[in-house]
């Protein structure tokens, strides 16, 4: 067998021998961590409350009556047993009670095997010997901090994002990562870093800018932030653009072109309105047979009533009060 054929061999991890596929999470034994949401057991707690006091009460009572007959002479071991067997149960059984607010779930394990999530709100009886996490299934929201990135055309510029999610997988929340609350805004800011670099802040030809199209940005970047932490348990509910803006170093600069570019596009229009004008006064004055104008003296008044019409200030017009012909 070739090198480059065992370099190829080597580089495919098989799923049956304990690997895991790329871009899954995997364990510190290098072992798939394939865990997904399922409801553990559990009942109304009101029962257990009322139950586990009642064996504490009694097996203390008969614990009592144990040690009395034993020093009475009269035996006693077998009440003390009991009676310590019914006060253990009853501690246990107290153990078990959980409290689950609204918004909020408890994912329980058994000796560090994951059981299930208990979603339901209220007093709840657990399996005994468990332990319980918090998780919240509430809405989240933070605001990325503001990135300085080059666009796609290279014009540095300051962004950031507003991201809304909430924890639709506990289990995969809890063991697929570390702290799936750092983990969600590191995604977001590489997600958004993406897709700032992918357009322009703003241009004429290209169809979507940061600038012009920011709800189809922002649609973009909650579809890559969706992928990036679904394999964390978590989807996203919502993504804004918060801050969008050139970079202060090249701030002034844009600020000139896009100034001069209105300039432009201002001047075109009243040029535009004062050759229709200008033509609307010749056709006019032919039309009613005011005054004939020569070719010469047409052009002379074209260009006096371009300069009229176009020119920032008020004119001063000169008045010849003589002949029109000198």
């Amino acid at each position: 067998m070739s090198e480059d054929q065992q370099v190829q061999d080597t580089s495919h991890t098989d799923e049956s021998e304990g690997g895991a596929p790329a871009g899954r999470p995997v364990g510190h034994d290098g072992t798939r961590v394939d865990v997904t949401e399922r409801t553990a057991w559990s009942i109304d707690g009101f029962a257990g409350l009322v139950v586990s006091p009642a064996l504490l009460v009694v097996g203390t009572w008969l614990f009592v009556l144990g040690v009395i007959d034993a020093d009475a002479g009269r035996g006693g071991a077998g009440q003390m047993v009991g009676g310590a067997l019914l006060g253990l149960l009853g501690l246990i059984l107290s153990a078990s009670l959980t409290i689950v607010a609204p918004g909020q779930t408890r994912v329980v394990q058994f000796f560090g095997r994951y059981v299930g999530t208990v979603r339901k709100p209220g007093l709840r009886m657990l399996v005994p010997l468990t332990t319980r996490r918090n998780v919240s299934v509430r809405v989240h929201n933070f605001e990325t901090n503001e990135l300085k990135v080059n666009d796609a055309d290279g014009n540095p510029i300051n962004i950031a994002a507003i991201v809304v999610w909430q924890v639709a997988d506990t289990a995969r929340a809890t063991f697929a990562v570390e702290d799936y609350e750092d983990f969600v805004a590191v995604q977001a800011e590489s997600a958004l870093r993406h897709v700032a670099m992918s357009h322009p802040y703003d241009n004429a030809v290209t169809e979507v800018t940061l600038r012009g199209d920011t709800e189809v940005i922002s649609a973009e970047l909650a579809a890559e932030v969706a992928a990036r932490i679904a394999l964390a348990g978590l989807e996203v509910i919502e993504v804004r653009i918060s801050a969008l803006a050139y970079a202060p170093e090249i701030a002034q600069a844009m600020l000139q072109r896009q100034q001069a570019s209105a300039v432009i596009a201002a001047r075109e229009k009243i040029v535009d309105g004062a050759v229709g004008m200008v033509e609307s006064a010749l056709a006019q004055l032919e039309r009613k047979d005011i005054v004939e104008l020569d070719a010469e003296r047409k052009a002379a008044m074209v260009s006096n009533l371009l300069v009229v019409l176009c020119s920032e200030r008020g004119t001063t017009p000169v008045v010849n009060a003589g002949s029109l012909y000198t």
